[in-house]
């Protein structure tokens, strides 16, 4: 093995990696800005109320994009 070869390998893994997990963590994103903006408007500042609403939403984007996922897993490893 070249380090080139080990270099090339290291850089699709982590690129694999941020666009496996980037639609969980923009859902997870965009729940969280929604429910700050909710808080503020009302001037509710409960720190516990953002965790089910983003623990429903990662789950959900989780089984969206799982069939997805595990195609560029599979590709990823053949």
């Amino acid at each position: 093995m070249t380090p080139e070869y080990v270099t090339g390998f290291f850089i699709e893994a982590i690129k694999t990696a941020i666009i496996l997990a980037a639609p969980i963590l923009l859902a997870g994103l965009i729940v969280g800005v929604l429910i700050s903006v909710i808080q503020a408007a009302t001037s509710i500042n409960e720190m516990t109320m953002t965790f089910i609403p983003k623990m429903l939403a990662v789950a959900i984007a989780l089984l969206i994009f799982f069939p997805w996922m595990l195609q560029v897993m599979i590709e990823y490893t053949q």
